[in-house]
């Protein structure tokens, strides 16, 4: 299960989505999810899976990838759908009746297109960190944010600090695979008893994960220390961050999709 955990990762490639300015990205990611919580409704969640799908084409990003980074969110969104499907409440009948809860029309409707509107904010978000690297991911955040540097913000260390905590998302997955293959061949039972058994099995694997990511901290300020890292002052770039007439076409073209996706709203009914 944790090798299938995507999120973070960087897919190098050649693509127009992969050479597309990382300020348009992150805004546009920005905005698509804003669009799903605009127009939940089964046109406004098509037209978003289309798109996405689109993107995805165009990056040359395999389709299993996109399986890869849903497959952990699963659990969360089954339980999620069927919260809703008991709770919600609506008009007429209920299709179902089991013993105090009652399964309505609205409460399928609502459990559905809840969980297609989770999985399709995961793949959207995914899609930014596949074709951005994170060097490139801090300068546009650090880019976007500089007008609060007026105010004394600190927008270098804090764009420095998310940056690095989602390039070590794979890192920190990779080493509780190992701690855990480890307990496993010293006896743990991770996979089996009872949940409550289950939950003290991970205590052998959070302490040494705790001590090995404090270990990678400390090890990456050292080095950044032996480089001379003093913040964002004074620092210049070996890439520079420019729009191009591909940015603008790309801007045209998602810009559009968007707003074409938000006006479902007014022509379709949605989630309440």
């Amino acid at each position: 299960m944790l090798k299938d955990i995507t999120i973070g990762q960087h897919f190098p490639g050649h693509s127009i989505l992969h050479r597309c300015d990382p300020r348009l990205k992150l805004v546009a990611t920005i905005a698509y999810i804003v669009v799903l919580f605009v127009a939940p409704n089964p046109l406004g969640l098509a037209l978003s899976i289309l798109l996405l799908a689109a993107l995805y084409k165009v990056a040359q990003i395999p389709g299993k990838m996109i399986l890869k980074s849903l497959k952990p969110i699963v659990p969360i969104v089954i339980f999620t759908a069927v919260l809703n499907l008991f709770f919600v409440t609506g008009q007429g009948e209920p299709l179902v009746h089991f013993w105090i809860f009652n399964i309505y029309v609205e409460g399928v409707k609502y459990a559905i297109l809840l969980a297609v509107r989770v999985c399709a904010l995961i793949a959207g978000t995914s899609l930014l960190t596949y074709t951005t690297s994170p060097i490139v991911l801090t300068d546009a955040i650090e880019s976007l944010l500089r007008p609060l540097a007026k105010l004394h913000f600190p927008v270098h260390e804090l764009a420095m600090m998310m940056t690095i905590a989602l390039r070590f998302i794979p890192t920190l997955i990779e080493e509780t695979e190992k701690i855990m293959n480890a307990q496993k061949a010293r006896g743990a039972m991770l996979d089996s008893g009872t949940f409550t058994q289950r939950i003290k099995a991970l205590v052998p694997i959070l302490i040494p994960l705790f001590i090995s990511a404090f270990r990678r901290a400390d090890e990456l300020a050292m080095a950044m220390e032996c480089r001379c890292y003093h913040g964002g002052e004074g620092r210049t770039r070996l890439k520079q961050l420019k729009f191009t007439g591909e940015d603008f076409k790309c801007l045209a073209v998602i810009a559009v999709a968007l707003v074409a996706i938000a006006c479902t709203r007014f022509f379709v009914p949605g989630l309440a």
